[in-house]
């Protein structure tokens, strides 16, 4: 049996696989909102069914406890053949969906999907919540799997595959790492993550991203006197909480823009010449981008000695999220607060330890306590880098299934995200995770009028058929 009657299955039967997809997207599965549960269990079931009609064994997980039910979680298998010696593939995907709000933005229902001209391009569109972000991309290995099946009669077309869909990725997946970590044992025997929720170069552009950026997220809050204070009577005498707050944050960067916390780059691994001059092939026009945000050339600052996409993609970052104190609204008040705090967050790269890097933090800011203060800190979480090393055979049989698929070998690029899910399964499992997406930047991910092209689902549905066939002969 080869790929290209599984492509044949799925060109043949391309009108029933979107209906199927437009069935999913008529779900309201916001499993954010508690007045959506029943929705959300209803799109677990769906997708449930779906893999059972493709031959795997199913079960739907209950996440959570008792007192506080989490949303289910959909996990799947199929056997592989008996003399399939290629990886244990772990597909994850998730089936909630971002609240559709606001609503009066929409241009249609939000679930009630549509299919449109594609603007700009040839062919159409899905236009509905979750098109894109992550029903459609999951819908891709969904319907390669059903070519698989119908095909061959053989579940996952013969390979090994355990898929895990979760219902909560929207909103944190907050009841993931417990089951991991309940399950460990069973997904210790997959050899590798396969997760189609990243995006493409550009429209026929694919691309395989090996590595995403983790995250730490802390609130810093520092405290001065125990009331607000009249800056008149106070002013010069006692020390103010933003006057000391914005001194001590402008010590986080040298005049290089790198950051000065003591071994917040180990772990950071040297750029090689080949991905430096590979990534510069890729022709990203970082000015261009800067215009598309209304920012001029000069914009164009970070870390010295990187490029734009260099700083996105392989050099960890420390930014200000938000800063409150004192008196923000109409007119003056002549104010010392007692209180000014900031959000900060650092982004991460390879082998950099976000809860060392939390601690780390935490030190410089107590060696720099203003006189008289108190810090207070709130860890708000955050997960491991993920990335995979190039030369691995999944991900190289990963390249050679999105070439011979879209006629066109793909990229090979970073991420400046974070998918957490894949530093838990790193830190968790030890696997590591090939991102296999097949999205694009207009999209409009968590937006109104989110979308997702029928030419990438296309791409996607084709690559992880393609793919099936490269793992039976790897």
């Amino acid at each position: 049996m080869s790929t290209q009657q599984v492509l044949d299955w799925l060109q043949t039967n391309e009108e029933q696989s979107i209906e199927r997809f437009m069935d999913w997207l008529r779900i309201p599965s916001v499993g954010t909102d508690s007045k959506h549960d029943a929705d959300t269990a209803k799109a677990a079931d769906w997708a449930a069914d779906h893999l059972k009609a493709s031959g795997f064994s199913v079960e739907i997980k209950p996440t959570g406890t008792a007192e506080d039910p989490g949303q289910p979680i959909v996990l799947a298998t199929s056997p592989g053949d008996a003399d399939y010696t290629g990886p244990h593939v772990l597909f994850y995907g998730h089936y909630d969906v971002q609240p559709a709000d606001p609503i009066e933005l929409w241009e249609s229902a939000p679930f009630e999907p549509i299919r449109k001209p594609a603007e700009g391009a040839m062919g159409e569109r899905i236009v509905a919540r979750g098109a894109c972000d992550d029903k459609g991309q999951v819908m891709m290995f969904l319907e390669a799997m059903r070519g698989w099946y119908e095909s061959t009669g053989k579940p996952g077309g013969g390979v090994k595959y355990t898929v895990l869909l979760e219902g909560e990725e929207e909103s944190g997946s907050v009841n993931l790492e417990r089951f991991v970590e309940d399950n460990k044992e069973m997904l210790s025997q997959t050899d590798v993550c396969l997760i189609s929720d990243t995006g493409m170069l550009g429209r026929g552009k694919p691309a395989i991203t090996y590595g995403v950026r983790g995250l730490t997220y802390l609130e810093v809050i520092l405290t001065g006197p125990d009331q607000d204070l009249h800056s008149g009577l106070w002013g010069g005498r006692v020390p103010n909480p933003i006057n000391e707050l914005v001194k001590v944050l402008a010590q986080l960067w040298d005049q290089d823009r790198k950051v000065t916390i003591p071994n917040f780059y180990e772990g950071v691994r040297d750029l090689k010449d080949s991905e430096r001059k590979e990534w510069e092939s890729l022709g990203v026009d970082p000015v261009k981008a800067l215009q598309g945000i209304g920012m001029p050339a000069e914009a164009n600052v970070g870390e010295k000695g990187f490029s734009a996409i260099e700083r996105e993609w392989a050099r960890p970052t420390c930014d200000l999220n938000g800063i409150i104190a004192g008196y923000t609204g109409p007119g003056a008040k002549t104010v010392i607060p007692s209180q000014a705090s900031v959000k900060l967050s650092f982004r991460l790269v390879d082998d950099q330890d976000s809860e060392r890097i939390a601690e780390s933090v935490i030190a410089w800011f107590h060696e720099r306590t203003p006189p008289g203060c108190t810090w207070e800190f709130i860890n708000h979480g955050g997960g491991a880098p993920a990335t995979c090393a190039t030369e691995s055979a999944p991900l190289q049989a990963a390249f050679r299934a999105i070439g011979k698929a879209c006629g066109i070998q793909p990229a090979m690029i970073k991420s400046g995200g974070s998918i957490p899910v894949a530093g838990l399964l790193k830190t968790t499992v030890g696997l590591e995770t090939i991102f296999m997406g097949f999205g694009l930047e207009d999209d409009r991910v968590h937006s109104p009028n989110e979308k997702f092209e029928l030419d990438c689902f296309r791409m996607g549905a084709k690559s992880h058929a393609a793919l099936v066939e490269e793992l039976l002969n790897s």
